[in-house]
């Protein structure tokens, strides 16, 4: 079976050397880069299933490069910062990271969220999952099980890993309201601390791809104090 590859970028070469250390212990294949620019090159030419990805670097930095990234492809990106304020993470996710470990990091925590960004990433590969009549609808929605896909009045909708998994978790149940604990504990697969402000940017993310006006949602609706849910339409 061919080991699954994770692309590690951060200016700092210990860092780097560190992680990767990590990585090849839990049977990954590490890739190696110490600028954004070097990053880009590397996922261009070689096939890639995760990347980290520190924020303060020279050339390109690590928004930029994810912003890059998102243009073409949806591979799962974990940010690594030093700075841990609410307003760092929140932008992060706002250009498309799907996770945030903040400097000093814990290794087993890192590899934890490796390994959960990991599954969800490959899952959606997975052509066993059902027949094609298996769709969730929800008025112009559709959401198709077998590809992981989502339309929008029959037009596709680029959606990232973590994207997908929120938007097929609500499709699921439609009315339903979410905490954002409760998904972020379904598609993180991680216990929820403090996990609002994650959990928000990823739906603003999502309505912005999905709603013609994201202000007056019609289908990515706002239970203010309670969670999240798709109308059921």
């Amino acid at each position: 079976m061919e080991k699954q590859r994770v692309l590690v970028v951060d200016d700092d070469r210990e860092i780097v050397n560190a992680i990767a250390i990590n990585l090849r212990n839990e049977g990954y294949e590490a890739l190696k880069a110490y600028d954004g620019l070097q990053a880009l090159d590397i996922i261009s030419t070689q096939k890639v299933q995760l990347i980290i990805l520190d924020v303060m670097m020279p050339k390109l930095d690590g928004l930029s490069t994810t912003l890059k990234i998102r243009e073409e492809k949806n591979i799962p990106i974990i940010i690594l910062s030093a700075k841990s304020e609410d307003t760092d993470k929140v932008l992060g996710l706002s250009m498309g990271a799907d996770d945030y470990v903040t400097k000093p990091f814990n290794s087993m925590e890192l590899m934890a969220r490796v390994k959960s960004q990991l599954r969800r990433y490959l899952s959606l590969g997975d052509v066993n999952i059902g027949s094609r009549s298996n769709l969730l609808q929800s008025g112009g929605l559709c959401f198709d099980l077998e590809s992981h896909t989502l339309t929008v009045d029959g037009e596709l909708v680029k959606l990232t890993a973590t994207e997908t998994r929120i938007v097929e978790l609500l499709m699921h149940s439609p009315g339903r309201i979410f905490p954002a604990e409760e998904i972020y504990e379904r598609v993180w697969e991680a216990p929820a601390y403090g996990v609002e402000n994650t959990v928000m940017v990823h739906i603003r993310r999502i309505r912005e791809k999905i709603e013609i006006n994201p202000k007056e949602p019609k289908y990515l609706k706002v239970v203010w104090g309670i969670g999240y849910k798709i109308e059921k339409i």
